[in-house]
């Protein structure tokens, strides 16, 4: 990655981007680098999580992002970031994670032609030390070692000790760091998220702005799918954003216990033109995966909106 601009040169109202007001103007790399993502003509900010992730970029501030899979979570980030061509990595937190993946370790590597053991940073480390956006995807599954790590970062002008190298690592001064979650830290009574667990109320409090980001309401999902597959009839769209609204209400009720998100719904929407059958596509994209013993209430919710029985 190249760090020919350092900091960001320029500033953008936040009303004229993202159309959603803030107190002070948002700033921006006038160059994009490597490592910022891709701008999605047809994305759909939410306010309340824009205003958030504005704060993090603009004022310093660690984001926590909450809400149920497929909601767009990473995504919000990311396209924050796109916009504002701010260089942006994410890491996923899983099992697999480790202490030496974000700090580092000493490897054997070839200098003039030789065998030597050097420190290799690890990608926190690495991230720390330029202009860069900093997601930790699946924060509630991440290893309590590995947390611990994170949380002396999580100070706004948080330094790492690197005790095996003697060295203290001082953030650049454009590191944003945010995290995404499926709960809000205290762990999950549903069962859908296997793996997350309760977190600790230290490092809670280390984060300076948490927010919630939900589903989309209907009209706004309309809108997306409109924008997004412009070839589906308007009057299909319709009945797939109102048949996902009615399994959400069931599975807040209790009677089904698989989850359509948006993410779903824009694969269905997807499958369907592929297919050219919105039925056919709707099995594949979610009915498949439902509890057999829930399949029959999902069938007739979608017989509802479509007149057409998927058993």
């Amino acid at each position: 990655m190249t760090t020919s601009t350092p900091q960001p040169d320029s500033h953008c109202n936040a009303n004229d981007v993202f159309n959603v007001q803030m107190p002070w103007e948002i700033p921006y790399f006038s160059k994009a680098e490597e490592h910022v993502p891709e701008i999605d003509p047809h994305f759909h900010f939410v306010e309340s999580a824009t205003r958030a992730i504005l704060m993090g970029f603009a004022q310093n501030r660690r984001v926590y992002v909450y809400g149920p899979h497929g909601s767009g979570k990473s995504s919000h980030i990311e396209q924050v970031a796109a916009h504002l061509n701010w260089p942006c990595i994410r890491i996923n937190l899983d099992g697999h994670i480790t202490r030496a993946d974000l700090i580092g370790r000493d490897m054997v590597v070839i200098r003039d032609g030789k065998q030597v053991t050097e420190f290799v940073p690890g990608m926190l480390v690495w991230a720390m030390q330029r202009p860069i956006a900093l997601i930790l995807d699946e924060y509630d599954a991440g290893r309590p070692d590995v947390m611990f790590v994170i949380q002396r970062v999580l100070e706004t002008q948080g330094k790492l000790t690197l005790l095996d190298q003697n060295q203290v690592i001082t953030p650049h001064p454009s590191f944003r760091l945010f995290a995404t979650a499926n709960t809000a830290g205290q762990g999950d009574a549903s069962g859908l998220y296997v793996g997350t667990q309760a977190l600790n109320q230290a490092q809670l409090d280390r984060w300076h702005v948490t927010t919630e980001l939900g589903y989309m309401s209907e009209e706004a999902e309309m809108h997306l799918l409109q924008r997004k597959l412009s070839e589906l009839p308007s009057e299909q769209v319709q009945r797939m954003v109102t048949c996902a609204g009615l399994l959400r209400q069931a599975f807040a009720q209790g009677d089904v216990t698989t989850l359509i998100s948006l993410r779903t719904l824009i694969s269905w929407g997807e499958n369907s033109l592929l297919l050219n059958d919105p039925h056919e596509a709707m099995r594949l994209s979610f009915f498949n995966r439902c509890d057999e013993v829930e399949r029959s209430l999902v069938s007739e919710i979608y017989q509802r909106c479509f007149d057409v029985e998927l058993i």
